[in-house]
């Protein structure tokens, strides 16, 4: 059925639908299978949105219609589709009013992502107009919060030295303790893996203990601030708040040392919010674990990462993973500093939409995946500034000298960058960033030619 008379309009400008402030933006990348006309089907995706379905239905009465979701622009070559959501579309909470991403991702990747006209629909980008941008959360701690207790200023703060424990699992707690204690000789910040939480082998309250002693010791021999990220990560609300509250309770006056890691985009929503509302004085750490699935580039469907940050800084997460941009292992660009971009300034250009923030407090971009010191003036250079965390596993502890000189590595790195510096001719005069030479041979090989004759006698 085609239901293009009622649930496109094209001629509606998007300058005036931004300037009315009553509707959702969503820009879309979507080719319907073969024999289906192309505003055809972008309106049937608005239609299974929103308020229809695939044949007319006698409930249907005039204030159903105006709610409608609409297209409001095509480019059938460029396969996309843009369409205006009304606000008045998405759920709110009873019990304070307040804004839900559950919602929005129902309706903007809902039934649309399965209809049978649809070759694939991926949604890139959206615009939040002032009206529903305001009824959600939001974060509530921010990278300043850290920066206070590292003992830094809250304003450019700078780069805090982060790991994850490698092995991700296999370790038992006490070693896993004292790989703590190592990095902590130099570095700052310490994340648990997504897998790690309770096993068998490491008990959840064991580890906690452990952990806990380490940095009180680490604290005690350096004299400065340590910080550690727990995965609270469950299946049940309950859960998730108990070992909160396990870890609040024994870490006692080192409480704002701890941020709370929630696997974002496996444990959804709720379980963000969770984190965000019950512990709204920790630092919440988004991972996304598994969001390649979607958010791929070789995925057709779904959102990108793009969104999956957007949304992240709606939903109150302090800090999420954003790739890195093309410098690590993990799919990327170097363009995608844009989505730091849109986690961090008030005001930021998308793919498709300018967004502004409105005041909401940022989020903070957290660079992990195949990254070590090497790589890092390059990262650096490309973003153009180093206030995030970055959490470099194998890149500290695949260092040839252990765990603290991987930290101290990292550290020297970002300070090549901030002095302009030659990578290998710094490297020269800092011992720990030389050494990263020799024990990531293939990058530097590959980064900085030549470096093997230049750096003989600093790598010894």
């Amino acid at each position: 059925m085609d239901q293009s008379s009622r649930y496109s309009n094209l001629s509606l400008k998007e300058k005036d639908l931004i300037e009315g402030g009553r509707h959702v933006l969503c820009a879309y990348i979507m080719k319907p299978k073969a024999g289906y006309g192309y505003l055809e089907t972008a309106a049937h995706f608005a239609a299974e949105s929103s308020t229809g379905t695939n044949v007319d239905v006698v409930t249907t009465d005039d204030f159903t219609k105006s709610v409608d979701a609409l297209v409001y622009e095509i480019d059938e070559a460029k396969e996309l589709t843009k369409i205006a959501y009304p606000i008045e579309l998405f759920d709110r909470n009873i019990i304070d009013g307040r804004a839900m991403i559950a919602s929005f991702l129902t309706l903007t990747i809902g039934n649309n992502q399965g209809m049978g006209d649809v070759e694939y629909g991926k949604l890139y980008d959206f615009y939040m107009p002032p009206a529903l941008l305001r009824l959600f959360d939001g974060p509530s701690t921010t990278i300043a919060d850290l920066w206070r207790v590292l003992g830094r200023p809250v304003v450019d703060g700078g780069f805090i030295a982060g790991t994850i424990i490698k092995p991700k699992l296999g370790l038992r707690p006490k070693p896993f303790a004292q790989a703590c204690y190592d990095f902590w000789l130099s570095g700052d910040f310490i994340k648990n893996d997504e897998p790690q939480g309770n096993q068998v082998f490491a008990p959840f309250k064991e580890t906690v203990l452990a952990v806990r002693d380490a940095m009180v010791e680490a604290q005690n021999k350096t004299g400065q601030a340590k910080l550690f990220s727990f995965n609270i990560t469950a299946d049940d609300h309950h859960e998730m708040v108990a070992r909160g509250e396990y870890i609040l309770e024994n870490f006692g006056e080192n409480a704002d040392h701890v941020a709370f890691l929630v696997d974002g985009y496996v444990a959804g929503p709720a379980a963000v919010t969770t984190a965000r509302r019950r512990f709204p004085k920790q630092y919440l750490h988004y991972h996304r674990a598994g969001h390649g699935a979607v958010t791929s580039p070789q995925s057709k469907r779904g959102y990108t990462s793009h969104v999956l940050c957007k949304m992240s800084r709606l939903q109150g997460a302090s800090g999420i993973h954003t790739g890195t941009m093309g410098f690590g292992k993990m799919e990327g660009e170097a363009e995608d500093r844009n989505i730091a971009h849109m986690l961090t300034q008030d005001s930021a250009d998308g793919p498709y939409y300018h967004q502004e923030w409105l005041g909401l407090n940022p989020t903070t971009p957290i660079i992990s995946g195949g990254m070590n010191a090497l790589r890092m003036p390059g990262f650096f250079e490309n973003l153009g500034h180093s206030n995030l965390i970055m959490t470099a596993g194998g890149g500290a502890f695949g260092h040839i000298d252990g765990g603290a000189a991987g930290a101290k590595s990292l550290r020297q790195a970002e300070q090549c960058w901030r002095a302009k510096a030659n990578p290998v001719e710094f490297a020269r005069d800092h011992r720990e960033f030389a050494r990263a030479f020799v024990s990531f041979p293939h990058d530097a090989d590959k980064l900085y030619p030549g470096w093997r004759d230049k750096l003989a006698s600093a790598v010894e």
